[in-house]
């Protein structure tokens, strides 16, 4: 009996322990049973609560006081363009509809991945100039076979064009492919003004991680709570970021370590927010071929913090031997395979 005793004395201190220890937002670890007690829940189960916490072992849970309500994802296409500034052929030589159909496979892939995911509204728009019929039959059957729907529009080059510089800051000719580019890129922000709250920007050349999506929501709003600011995340770990030994700063996100960057191209995820305060940068984008084209971006990312995964959790199928294509440390072809139709 006293043996007994004594178990139901440990019990009940064991449990007033625990909750002491969720009060003070503490995680403790039983190392017999691998389990956090206070979750109830093993070290390799998924620990954080999308929307109400992020926990991080060993350094015990961050309260969401940003949370992220919905996530739209604008793919802006153009399967009649191979490279937009290049003649060089992408890794794997393929027809370039066969990246946009794999990109879609990946993103869809990507938002079906965690169940977590269904506690927020993710919607799909795609921008498209110019491709075939042909083409958007087949981007409107890989939706239908994930049973997703989402809006297509056809982009309208002429109701931008009289509005785009056609010298670029270089003192070269605008081309008609960069002209579309813009072109997009403007229709893709004037669709942000009626999202509701994270927009994910992609380019139709982006294979993703299947745990993309949601570790960006994941970390979005972990490190929004932690800065008490809107972010601006970067899927793609470049290698022209490492051509150059930049100063940067560290942070811990779901299961990714993320670091700060100061230049990205544009695909890119940030908030309704950012985009509205940042308005007449991103829109100068579209009316002036910059040197960089990018460089409106990178003039906002010395005000505002802008992450990229390390390592990638999307790669850019580009010419293999351009600095701005493959992320280093990531196994392409087995992205590449599991995105297949």
């Amino acid at each position: 009996m006293k043996n007994i005793r004594t178990s139901n004395n440990s019990g009940f201190l064991k449990k007033i322990f625990i909750k002491l220890c969720r009060k003070l937002g503490f995680e403790i670890i039983d190392q017999n049973t691998f389990e956090v007690v206070t979750v109830e829940k093993k070290v390799n189960e998924e620990l954080s609560l999308i929307g109400k916490s992020s926990i991080n072992l060993p350094l015990g849970k961050v309260n969401i006081t940003r949370p992220v309500k919905a996530l739209d994802i604008i793919i802006r296409t153009c399967a009649s363009v191979n490279m937009l500034t290049q003649n060089k052929s992408r890794l794997f030589g393929k027809e370039k509809i066969e990246y946009t159909l794999r990109t879609i496979r990946s993103l869809l892939n990507s938002t079906k991945a965690n169940s977590q995911l269904e506690k927020i509204k993710i919607n799909f728009k795609v921008i498209d100039h110019n491709s075939s019929q042909e083409n958007l039959e087949k981007i409107d059957l890989v939706f239908k076979n994930f049973k997703i729907n989402y809006n297509l529009i056809n982009l309208d080059v002429h109701k931008f064009k009289d509005e785009i510089e056609k010298v670029n800051e270089r003192g070269q000719e605008v081309s008609n492919n960069q002209i579309s580019n813009m072109a997009n890129i403007n229709q893709s922000l004037i669709e942000a003004k009626s999202c509701e709250d994270l927009i994910y920007f992609v380019e139709d050349d982006y294979l993703h991680q299947r745990s993309s999506i949601s570790e960006m929501i994941f970390t979005y709003e972990r490190i929004a709570s932690q800065t008490k600011s809107e972010i601006i995340i970067c899927p793609a770990d470049y290698p022209y970021l490492y051509t150059k030994a930049d100063k940067t700063q560290n942070f811990l996100g779901q299961n990714y370590h993320w670091r700060r960057v100061e230049e990205t191209l544009c695909t890119f995820l940030t908030s309704k927010k950012m985009i509205e305060k940042y308005w007449d940068k991103y829109v100068s984008m579209c009316k002036k071929e910059h040197a960089p084209f990018e460089k409106p971006m990178h003039d906002i990312y010395e005000k505002e913090l802008c992450i990229s995964p390390i390592p990638s959790l999307a790669v850019h199928f580009t010419n293999i031997n351009s600095i701005f294509g493959l992320s280093p440390n990531v196994n392409w072809k087995k992205i590449w395979d599991e995105n297949e139709g």
